[in-house]
């Protein structure tokens, strides 16, 4: 803790009219310095009205005092806030609320006499009801668990902050702001765009032109514009089974006539169940949630029947940068001399989920329908972000990064198999070569649903399986263990504790 913050004293000591410092709490930690601490405070206590306009702010004497910070961080932020317009100096007086700022804020809506008010009835307007849809359930508050064995979050004490906070410094550096500033239409960064070309893409075998690429909020995102572009109420799209829930549920908003395919421990079946397709969705690298990898094989295999039966492949390569070998696999792309594979990739998912970058790349003239698409729903991904990625790959960043992130990830993955055989021998799951995840098969008697929940009561973390098929009647004895976020040294203590609890749903007898 800052020695400038102690706690304030429990009363005023002379010549403390007021206590000011439950007003204005500060902290040491945080990344905003304390100076801009206390000024976000005044203008959120002027917006809130807690300030009235006629009585005068306290000396930055008596403000420092109570709050034990240095006089100068009081007297600058005064300063700043009447340079902005938010407090006015008056003369042997001190400062004040500028009445101009209150005066600014839209009346309260006046009184009425009317008792009944009849609400829309948004059940019978709702075209789409999203929310019922069977999906993942994510714990908000993961990092307040001992064992998060949770997919999809990073783990803090690998993101390269130092180095991000350069490439975004060098964004907002000289003229740079603006080519990022502006609205950039249906464009991308360029920058960007060739980092994906040079950089990204020629390690999975792919080559494509800057028209080929376009860039998207989250490879989340292109799979919604893939569908809102390609999907028909009467298109037949096939996704695997099991598979991931969020692309089912995305073409389901388009199409009732989906089929799931069925997965094995080479990933998507190549057999009858494609016939009548007319698009595939694919995740060959880490098939979502097995994350078995499709060899070379069945990946000619696949595109020979795409070819005779004339269906479209939509590959997600979401976990292409983790591979423990250090080589990645070559893309169901880079197979392609038919251009049938639309390929959809992710930057942040690694790195920073909550950054959401990702693009697709495929024929010109699909790219230029889905910028077109693209801009009727958000115009471009912020550029700002763009920009700042594209100095973070322009760097050698990014693959410095996702060198410590497949040195960390073999090391747990590593550790989670040996505790798993040691404390869990009766949990079963493929061998993992890269991602970040188990895909875990308990034995029949196995409830995961209510596993997850007595482990959860256990301070671990785990994701229940069974969303991740579609049909009725999903098997429940499915869960994913997921290794990204969880330190190393917490791994084994965290699986005896699991098996423990699986050993607790054992039946008697």
């Amino acid at each position: 803790m800052d020695p400038r913050l102690k706690k304030p004293r429990s009363t005023p000591g002379p010549g403390h009219a007021m206590l000011w410092n439950p007003l204005f709490e500060l902290r040491a930690e945080g990344p905003l310095t304390i100076q801009a601490q206390l000024r976000a405070a005044i203008v959120a206590a002027i917006g809130d009205g807690r300030i009235a306009p006629d009585r005068p702010m306290p000396s930055s004497r008596e403000l420092a005092q109570q709050l034990h910070i240095a006089r100068n961080t009081v007297v600058s932020a005064y300063q700043q806030l009447a340079d902005d317009g938010h407090l006015i100096a008056r003369d042997r007086r001190g400062y004040f609320v500028n009445p101009a700022v209150i005066g600014a804020r839209p009346p309260p809506p006046p009184a009425t006499l009317e008792t009944q008010v009849r609400a829309p009835d948004w059940s019978g307007r709702l075209r789409l009801r999203p929310s019922l849809q069977r999906n993942i359930s994510k714990v908000v508050d993961w990092q307040q668990y001992e064992f998060p064995f949770i997919y999809g979050q990073f783990d803090p004490s690998l993101f390269p902050t130092s180095e991000w906070r350069s490439c975004c410094q060098q964004a907002l550096a000289g003229d740079g702001a603006l080519d990022w500033a502006q609205d950039l239409f249906t464009r991308d960064d360029p920058l960007l765009v060739e980092q994906i070309r040079n950089r990204v893409l020629p390690l999975r075998g792919v080559w494509a032109g800057a028209d080929e690429i376009i860039v998207t909020i989250g490879a989340q995102q292109a799979l919604y514009l893939l569908a809102d572009l390609l999907v028909g109420e009467d298109t037949e799209v096939g996704v695997e089974n099991p598979g991931y829930p969020d692309a089912w549920n995305i073409f389901s908003l388009r199409t009732k006539r989906l089929r799931g395919l069925p997965v094995d421990a080479e990933g998507l079946r190549v057999g009858a169940a494609l016939a009548g397709c007319r698009f595939v969705y694919v995740t060959p690298s880490h098939q979502s949630p097995t994350t078995v990898t499709m060899p070379v094989e069945r990946r000619l295999a696949l595109l020979r029947r795409a070819d005779a039966d004339d269906f479209l492949l939509i590959e997600d390569d979401y976990e292409r940068e983790t591979t423990f070998s250090g080589l990645p696999n070559p893309a169901l792309k880079s197979l392609d001399r038919s251009g049938r594979v639309i390929y959809v990739g992710s930057l942040s998912k690694s790195f920073a989920p909550g950054l959401r970058l990702g693009y697709i790349v495929a024929p010109a003239p699909l790219i230029a329908e889905l910028r077109a698409l693209r801009r009727l729903m958000i115009r471009h991904p912020t550029a700002f972000i763009q920009r700042s990625f594209a100095q973070f790959l322009a760097l050698g960043h990014f693959d410095l990064l996702n060198r410590r992130l497949s040195e960390a990830h073999r090391d747990r993955a590593q550790r989670l198999a040996r505790a798993l055989a040691a404390h869990a021998p009766q949990l079963r799951h493929p061998q993992v070569n890269g991602g970040s995840s188990f895909w875990v098969e308990g034995p029949a008697w196995l409830d995961a649903t209510q596993l997850a929940a007595d482990a959860r009561a256990a301070r671990i973390l785990i994701e229940p399986g069974e969303v991740h098929f579609f049909g009725a009647s999903p098997p429940q004895n499915f869960f994913r263990l997921g290794f990204s976020s969880i330190p190393s040294a917490r791994i084994e203590a965290g699986i005896r504790r699991l098996g423990e609890l699986v050993e607790r749903q054992r039946p008697v007898g």
